[in-house]
C-alpha cells in the first residue's frame, strides 16, 4: 500500500501512479508485482480528506487545516472505511478520495 499526496504539480492519482510505475519498472518490478499495489492519494494533503469526512465538504483546490489531535485522526479513518466498504457513491466526495476508494476496494476484491 503506498499513500501520497498529489500536489500542485500533479494533475491527479493515475499520473503519480504512472510516476510510480516509471521508478519501479527502473528498479526491476514487474507489472504484475507492481498490479498487487494499492494507492491511496489525496490531493494536496490528508487534511482535506479529514475536512470532508468531519463536516461533509471540501475544496481539494485549497490546503484543509491542519489536524491537531489523533482522536480527530482516528474518527475520520472509521467513517472512511465504513464510505470505501458500502462502495456507494458519496455526493461530493472528493475525487481523489473516490479513486482511493476504487483502489482498496479493488484490493479487497483481489484478496477474496
Amino acid at each position: 500500500m503506498v499513500w501520497a499526496d498529489c500536489d500542485d504539480d500533479c494533475e491527479n492519482g493515475e499520473a503519480l501512479k504512472a510516476t510510480f510505475w516509471r521508478e519501479a519498472n527502473r528498479q526491476g518490478i514487474t507489472q504484475a508485482q507492481f498490479d498487487r499495489v494499492v494507492f491511496i492519494f489525496a490531493k494536496d494533503r490528508l487534511e482535506n480528506w479529514v475536512e470532508f469526512l468531519q463536516t461533509g465538504h471540501t475544496d481539494e483546490s485549497k490546503e484543509g487545516p491542519r489536524v491537531r489531535h489523533d482522536r480527530e485522526v482516528a474518527e475520520a479513518a472509521k467513517s472512511l472505511a465504513s464510505m470505501c466498504r458500502s462502495g456507494k457513491p458519496v455526493n461530493d466526495m472528493p475525487s481523489s478520495l473516490q479513486w482511493s476508494c476504487k483502489n482498496w476496494r479493488a484490493l479487497v476484491d483481489r484478496m477474496k
